[in-house]
């Protein structure tokens, strides 16, 4: 099969194989490892890429990576429990070029080793290519028409990017690190993962966030969907298959001790149906008799031998078969494509049990044509979320919501409010919370009226949706009396910049409240809680802020309630009508 010279028979046997695992990102147990060359400097090489490099001029490329493919799965037979884990294997796609390739090579080694052919991963990037013969897309179609399962590294970073979605739908996409460093401090990363993830997801591919180092960026991948995690975080490579184990605890212990950790399982776990699933290579005849078995049953998630989802099928595309001789005779002939469930398979989204509710309810939103959604466990099926169960979970939340708005101005109340805040106390970001208070409102309300008071109010919670970005979570306190909130990242001027910015359009329209004679005298005269009369200033706002430092959260709540009050009459008394402190 190794059409090899001694001089790389050599260098292969010096060579070493590490592996570093890939997590489902919501639990820490293992879900694949990827295979990473060693001792490359041993045989010469200053980079594994001039490895590759000379293999290729040379025209061993094939022969040695195809040895190389049996040494690495080889030893990946040696980690415990390989039999329920992906190995990752990182494919040159100049391979396909060599005169020398052949089709089933692979195959050939599995059966040999005994592996099944789902256990495998074949990781592909855009670094070498240069022509046609040697195209990613190539490639992808030469192996998945093989069966095997497809991962496109460096995802973001090539030029072939959505293109590779659309054209080619791998199983699996890598997001290169430089979207994923310091993502929990930089706002437009996220928008920029999200944007990935829910595209990606919605085509029925899973998402690894790749390289994560930190905490904070684990936590936001996990927040915004991505189904694995990869990087030293989680473990280096190594070169001892005993390292590699079934759950990370120092994964687990920072997802336990995560104060993001919100379970909504319950609340999607009454919703879920336990359809039994079918098997990707199912014939259709089989398929047939499911149906009849499940009569009920419309739609049915596909999977895997590792009983992993990859799509789902719909009852109606049975029908065909089942009213002409023609389509019956196809049920059993076994050398047509129409006799095979996986030329069938329509992709899915699929997201953990222990996903954020927002990310599902996001997911389905996303795609108004989505029957559902398959619901994993640990990577494997566990159940469908039908669109019908999705919009109750949906229904359930607005009613939560629409019962603690505020009547008049339809933001979020003090339950809200409340949940908001246990949230971020909870969070390990920066915030910047701020109270907005009418100045001389009771005054105005006296003179002028309570329909004009309302009208006042209106006009300032259209200010807050207008002119305060949508990532500020807006609330009414009641009254004149509103919050606003959100997360701070490398600077604060631009969040303090829409308070301000907000103050003075309410001060100036304000203004047209009231008669002209007010407005050139500057003031009105009305009763005081005394019952004096006296001057009243006309309608300003001030707004008491609090800064939080992401390390502080004792006695959260209390605090900044008591300095939020404290502060009030400090603004009141600025010229900018802002008072700012911060909780370090």
């Amino acid at each position: 099969m190794h059409n090899l010279t001694s001089k790389w028979v050599q260098k292969l046997e010096l060579l070493d194989i590490a592996f570093q695992p890939i997590l489902n990102i919501h639990t820490g147990k293992i879900y694949a490892v990827e295979a990473l060359l060693r001792n490359f400097r041993d045989v010469g090489f200053r980079s594994i890429f001039e490895l590759f490099d000379t293999a290729y001029e040379e025209g061993v490329l094939y022969s040695f990576d195809l040895a190389l493919r049996e040494k690495t799965f080889k030893k990946f037979t040696k980690i415990t429990n390989y039999e329920k884990i992906k190995l990752f294997y990182n494919l040159d796609n100049r391979l396909l070029s060599m005169p020398d390739f052949k089709v089933g090579n692979t195959n050939a080694i599995l059966k040999k080793l005994g592996i099944k052919k789902e256990n495998i991963c074949f990781e592909i990037s855009e670094r070498h290519e240069i022509s046609e013969d040697t195209s990613i897309e190539k490639i992808i179609t030469h192996y998945k028409s093989e069966n095997f399962c497809i991962a496109i590294d460096d995802f973001g970073v090539g030029y072939s990017g959505y293109k590779l979605l659309f054209d080619s739908t791998p199983d699996i996409i890598k997001i290169d690190r430089y979207f994923l460093q310091d993502i929990d401090k930089s706002m437009k990363k996220q928008l920029m993962l999200r944007s990935i993830t829910n595209l990606s997801i919605q085509l029925g591919i899973q998402v690894i966030a790749e390289g994560v180092e930190t905490q904070g960026e684990l936590l936001t991948c996990k927040e915004i969907g991505c189904h694995l995690v990869q990087g030293y975080l989680v473990q280096h490579p190594t070169k001892d298959t005993t390292d590699i184990v079934d759950i990370y605890q120092n994964i687990v212990t920072i997802l336990k001790n995560s104060k993001r950790n919100f379970h909504n399982n319950a609340k999607v776990e009454k919703f879920i149906q336990n359809i039994p699933p079918l098997h990707k290579h199912q014939q259709m005849n089989e398929v047939v008799e499911y149906f009849k078995k499940h009569k009920t049953t419309q739609i049915t998630p596909v999977v895997n031998k590792l009983n992993e989802p990859v799509g789902i099928f719909y009852e109606n595309q049975i029908k065909e078969y089942l009213y002409s001789p023609y389509g019956i005779s196809l049920l059993h002939n076994d050398t047509s494509d129409k006799s095979k469930l996986k030329n069938f398979i329509i992709p899915c989204a699929n997201s953990d049990i222990n996903s954020n509710l927002q990310t599902i309810i996001e997911l389905f939103s996303n795609n108004p044509e989505s029957a559902g959604i398959i619901i994993t466990k640990n990577s494997s099926y566990y159940g469908f979320l039908s669109a019908r169960a999705i919009i109750s979970i949906m229904n359930e939340e607005n009613l939560i919501v629409a019962r603690d708005q505020n009547p008049l101005t339809k933001l979020p109340g003090n339950r809200m409010i409340q949940k908001y805040i246990s949230k971020i106390e909870i969070e390990e970001s920066s915030h910047m919370l701020c109270y907005f208070d009418l100045d001389n409102f009771k005054a105005f309300n006296d003179v002028y009226g309570f329909r004009n008071g309302d009208r006042v109010i209106q006009l300032f919670a259209d200010i807050m949706h207008k002119n305060l970005p949508s990532d500020f979570f807006k609330a009414h306190i009641g009254g004149d009396d509103f919050f606003v909130a959100n997360k701070v990242y490398h600077e604060q001027e631009s969040s303090l910049n829409y308070i301000s910015e907000a103050i003075k359009i309410f001060c100036q329209n304000a203004k047209a409240f009231y008669s002209q004679d007010d407005r050139e005298r500057g003031h009105i005269v009305a009763k005081d809680r005394d019952g004096q009369l006296r001057k009243f200033p006309l309608l300003t706002v001030s707004a008491s802020i609090i800064l939080t430092n992401k390390k502080n959260r004792h006695n959260f709540s209390t605090t900044i309630n008591d300095i939020l009050s404290l502060q009030k009459k400090v603004a009141k008394a600025e010229s900018t009508h802002i008072a700012i402190s911060s909780i370090i």
